[in-house]
């Protein structure tokens, strides 16, 4: 008897341990899922100030190292710049590849994270090789414009695995959403333009086109002629685009306010990227009218990351609403045959 309490009681303790232990574990997933995202953030951002600052050739044509030293001689803002990206970037990789093989291990079973976990690290490598080659082997502007996409992606696809490992769709009822035709249209439609738009956005500052029109929104305001040159084609295409994606947004936020209420997920994602893509087009022109602040250059990056969050993790919903949709209509279903069966072996009173 004394031999079975003692068992209990080492079950009991064991048993508790292991809870403990386990909340611990996912406390620290958590944060470093955080961490990892600020950290990819940085990356993003750093990035842009590389080419706002023209500091790609900071560390000479020398990769990973700077100028092929280990601890570089002469120091300047630009090698400064470009050393603490690589640092920073190198970091995240870790980072990423740690919270990649973590998530597959802790949260493998949801059907998305081992994609994102795929996606993020693979991704960042895809940024680091392209960013390698281009201090080597030097790029056109055409394909460095592309580094700022992959980045974006890779943050994407972090933030995401965070979002999961949180449980945000269980705050947001996700499960139980199902996303019509005419959404998902929308959802598609605005991500992948919004990638085109990050890309001419991209191309803008790597062939130094920013400032070619000095007017806002037209590239000569008392003018309405078409650009005469490929840099104003450059930057006149960027605009347009980024007014293109601002209406189209604007017009969806307005359908999901009249027809989605209901559907909170729905609405509070159009509505965050409402807001987002009208500060995105806000701090465009005020890089125009400020004749490129540096501050203001970084915060039109972080905005369009932002932005492009909020549309991944919409996108990200609309993958599962067929899941849904069969889920509920199983359940329905079933509900309906349980009710059939009730019916019939419900005993039939004569009537007198």
């Amino acid at each position: 008897m004394k031999n079975l309490m003692l068992l209990l009681i080492l079950r009991t303790i064991l048993f508790a341990t292991e809870k403990k232990v386990g909340l611990l574990v996912k406390s620290s997933l958590k944060w470093f899922a955080v961490l990892t995202t600020i950290v990819m953030l940085f990356i993003l951002l750093g990035g842009a100030l590389v080419t706002k600052t023209d500091s790609g050739m900071g560390c000479g044509r020398s990769w990973p190292l700077c100028n092929g030293q280990l601890i570089p001689d002469k120091i300047t803002i630009e090698l400064v710049i470009e050393l603490s990206h690589r640092l920073v970037s190198g970091a995240g990789g870790f980072l990423v590849l740690i919270l990649s093989y973590m998530s597959w291990k802790k949260i493998g079973h949801i059907r998305e994270a081992r994609f994102l976990s795929v996606l993020s690290f693979g991704f960042l490598l895809l940024q680091g090789l392209i960013g390698a080659a281009a201090v080597i082997w030097s790029q056109s502007d055409f394909v460095l414009a592309l580094h700022f996409g992959i980045s974006l992606i890779s943050f994407a696809s972090v933030f995401l695995l965070t979002l999961l490992i949180f449980e945000v769709d269980k705050k947001f009822e996700a499960e139980k959403l199902i996303v019509d035709k005419r959404m998902k249209f929308h959802i598609i439609g605005v991500l992948i333009f919004c990638l085109a738009v990050v890309y001419t956005g991209a191309l803008v500052r790597h062939t130094e086109s920013s400032l070619i029109c000095k007017d806002w929104p037209l590239c000569v305001n008392d003018s309405a002629a078409l650009p005469s040159n490929l840099y104003e084609w450059i930057q006149m295409g960027h605009r347009a685009m980024a007014g293109a994606i601002f209406i189209w947004v604007s017009y969806v936020a307005y359908i999901a306010k009249k027809h989605y209420k209901n559907q909170k997920v729905l609405y509070g994602g159009w509505i965050a990227a409402f807001i987002l893509v009208f500060l995105q087009v806000t701090a465009g022109a005020f890089i125009i009218f400020s004749r490129q602040n540096l501050y203001i250059a970084l915060t039109h990056a972080l905005f369009i990351a932002c932005f492009f969050g909020v549309m991944s993790y919409l996108m990200l919903l609309t993958s599962r609403s067929k899941k849904n949709s069969l889920a509920q209509q199983k359940g329905n279903s079933t509900h309906a045959v349980k009710g059939q069966d009730e019916q019939d072996i419900t005993p039939t009173v004569p009537a007198r």
